[in-house]
């Protein structure tokens, strides 16, 4: 079932259940960077009619291809103007029929369905709270029970009960209506039979692009964002810019917390995913390939692919990552195991300018 829930112009999304209108959502995007100006002409040259903020949601009403920028040249036509889709996240409004139960002990996999939802936490000390930032469309995370929600939330159906590996400590719950839970499909291998040996990832910063090679041949390409050149921490911290020479996919997870915890715990590796967004929990199906922590992920927060955008991870589309995630080796355990993450003989990546 879907139900549209926005005003004209992108205006406040309520996050348990949107009133009916006569609204199309099928084509809305989500402000992911702090702000973002609205143009009387799809050019950076152009003049500035007014700016848009993180998390507004506005309604696209056209799409133009302009001259600029040359790697990313797609515009949005939206109220007032244009917007450069570079740091826009387009998404969806889909609720779900909650599942009944989930075995004891067990996790699955599901993802966000609505543009973005507060998860609330419980304490013994503070009683529920209402947690921030959001946890946005597209992100992956793990569910491992089904409970009744805070007292006195909009949303008084079930919830799903969040497991994250960063604050495993501390419980924190969503409205189970606004996940999906994922099929068995999304984490079956993808040529399973191809030898790990004979399948290898090339990646060439210079052109940003991604080639995946089976007996030699291609088999997948598409465009990606890399870390941006630099090392920002001055030689005390892991550079952001992309590594490159020769390795093997080490861990895989579905979802994975980057950055830092909500509650300022930092990741191990210190490799953020963004430049901008330092707590970034569900990343979408993150492929590890060395141990300061470098992955290929799904990327929830930004459609400027061709550029370099991440602070050293190679940031994908989060459907082209979920088949990166199926290709490579080692296979993906199922969710439902205690372990997260799995390693072995992987599959050989190749970093190049």
């Amino acid at each position: 079932m879907k139900i549209g829930g926005l005003a004209l112009g992108g205006l406040a999304f309520t996050p348990f259940l949107p009133g009916l209108t006569d609204f199309d959502d099928s084509f809305v995007v989500r402000i992911g960077t702090a702000n973002m100006p609205v143009r009387k002409e799809p050019s950076d040259e152009s003049r500035i009619e007014l700016s848009r903020y993180r998390d507004e949601l506005v309604h696209v009403y056209g799409e133009v291809t302009a001259q600029e920028p040359e790697h990313n040249p797609v515009w949005y036509r939206v109220w007032g103007g244009y917007l450069h889709r570079g740091r826009l996240h387009r998404v969806r409004t889909i609720y779900h029929t909650p599942i009944e139960s989930i075995p004891a002990g067990s996790r699955l996999v599901a993802d966000i369905s609505v543009p973005f939802t507060n998860p609330w936490r419980y304490s013994k000390a503070l009683g529920w709270q209402i947690m921030s930032p959001p946890l946005y469309y597209g992100s992956v995370h793990f569910i491992d029970a089904i409970e009744q929600g805070p007292p006195g939330a909009d949303y008084a159906g079930p919830w799903y009960r969040i497991f994250d590996e960063l604050d495993s400590n501390v419980t924190y719950y969503v409205p189970a209506i606004h996940m999906r839970v994922l099929p068995a499909d999304s984490l079956s291998p993808i040529s399973p039979d191809v030898p790990y040996e004979q399948k290898l990832i090339e990646i060439n910063l210079s052109t940003q692009m991604l080639y995946a090679y089976e007996y030699g041949s291609i088999v997948f390409q598409t465009n990606i964002s890399s870390g941006v050149p630099g090392d920002p921490t001055g030689g005390a911290g892991i550079p952001t810019t992309t590594p490159t020479g020769k390795f093997t996919i080490l861990d895989k997870v579905p979802a994975k917390h980057m950055g830092y915890s909500y509650f300022g715990e930092q990741t191990s590796g210190n490799v953020l995913a963004d430049v901008d967004n330092y707590v970034l929990p569900g990343v979408p199906w993150t492929s590890f390939f060395t141990t300061q922590g470098h992955a290929f992920h799904g990327t929830y927060w930004h459609e400027n692919f061709g550029s370099p955008m991440s602070h050293g991870c190679i940031n994908m589309r989060t459907n082209e990552s979920n088949w990166l995630f199926r290709w490579t080796s080692p296979a993906p355990l199922a969710p439902t195991t205690e372990k997260v993450a799995t390693r072995g003989l992987g599959t050989k990546v190749e970093i190049h300018y």
